[in-house]
């Protein structure tokens, strides 16, 4: 099924960057991009490590790149470049410090034009992957924040849910990027949003002040993306149930058949999309990061080498310029082969 999804690809070669290139898993991953064809991969580690971690798992790496920050020829002109974004908050020591770690050393081969992308967190935590983003990419135009989305799919469905994983308290105008993101991020999934703007309230049944923050927040999605479907504030059984929706909301375009799902708090949407995925059967893709420049996106540091291989390609895909992405017929057969591989990763897991 990534026949065509593989074909866009070659039509418009990507690179990406591995930050923890002699992980097994990592390296399994990339021996299937390489051979297959789907992307350049440049692992990241001291070559005598990243050569023996790959002989020791039988893994073939002959067509990765491996690069290592310490002796790396063009380290002088990166530090350079980072010491100018950074502007003044770090000296060129404390530049060459961090460059000789990992994720800050491939968000700077993304920065600087010599991969595409980049994916961490094999070993990383979430925080050490976003923090070079932030600090070296940076946030799109019209962006303030870094923000994530789950795809959660059972069979058939799917569903987006945002933010649970990088944003704890976000406020009015962050709760707009997350939602319009995420919608954006369930376009690439297929999916046609319809977005519901979590609460304890529905149109004013409750008070508080996330009330109001999230009842704000929806009327400037309608002003910043009038073509939206969204609605909001609004309880989650309104948002998915006809029957209550009917009640609550009646005449509403979004409740009781929402898709796209956006949580006041970082506590709400974490033990959100948890609860779908451990009660509700659904398997959770991601967290895909929004809003930076360049797409860097996070694994799980229990992460399966088939879940490394499906989040590169996703990764791959958001780097490739929206004209020249594959048609809806594609891109859904695309969602399918990559879900399908996560949903044979959490088998394996389980046994």
């Amino acid at each position: 099924m990534l026949t065509k999804m593989i074909e866009t690809l070659k039509k418009n070669p990507r690179t990406i960057v591995f930050t923890e290139g002699s992980d097994s898993r990592i390296l399994d991953a990339a021996t299937k991009l390489t051979k297959e064809g789907i992307l350049g991969v440049i692992l990241l580690g001291n070559v005598d490590e990243v050569q023996a971690a790959a002989k020791a798992g039988n893994y073939d790496i002959a067509g990765c790149e491996i690069i290592d920050p310490v002796g790396y020829p063009e380290m002088d002109a990166m530090v350079e470049e980072m010491v100018k974004l950074r502007k003044g908050k770090m000296t060129d020591e404390q530049v060459r410090k961090a460059l000789s770690k990992s994720n800050y050393f491939g968000t700077m081969l993304v920065k600087m034009g010599k991969a595409d992308c980049l994916l961490g967190g094999a070993t990383y935590s979430t925080a050490d992957t976003v923090r070079p983003a932030l600090q070296l990419i940076k946030t799109k135009p019209g962006n303030n924040i870094v923000s994530s989305c789950f795809i959660l799919v059972r069979g058939d469905e799917k569903i987006a849910m945002g933010d649970c994983a990088i944003n704890i308290d976000p406020s009015e105008d962050d709760l707009v990027e997350i939602a319009i993101e995420s919608a954006n991020t369930a376009k690439i999934f297929g999916m046609d949003p319809k977005v519901a703007m979590l609460s304890y309230s529905t149109l004013g049944s409750g008070k508080g002040p996330s009330v109001t923050k999230v009842a704000n927040a929806t009327k400037k999605i309608k002003e910043a993306a009038p073509d939206l479907a969204v609605e909001g504030e609004i309880q989650f059984d309104a948002s998915v149930s006809p029957d209550v929706a009917s009640i609550k909301c009646p005449g509403s375009p979004v409740a009781g058949q929402a898709n796209t799902f956006i949580f006041p708090d970082i506590n709400a949407g974490n033990i959100g999309y948890k609860i779908a995925s451990r009660l509700g059967g659904y398997t959770a893709v991601g967290p895909v990061l929004q809003g930076l420049n360049a797409p860097i996106n996070d694994l799980s540091r229990g992460c399966t080498a088939e879940e490394v291989y499906s989040m590169s390609i996703v990764t791959a895909a958001l780097s490739v310029p929206q004209e020249e992405t594959v048609d809806e017929e594609e891109l859904e057969a695309v969602v399918r082969a990559v879900v399908e591989t996560f949903i044979a990763a959490k088998k394996l897991q389980k046994k």
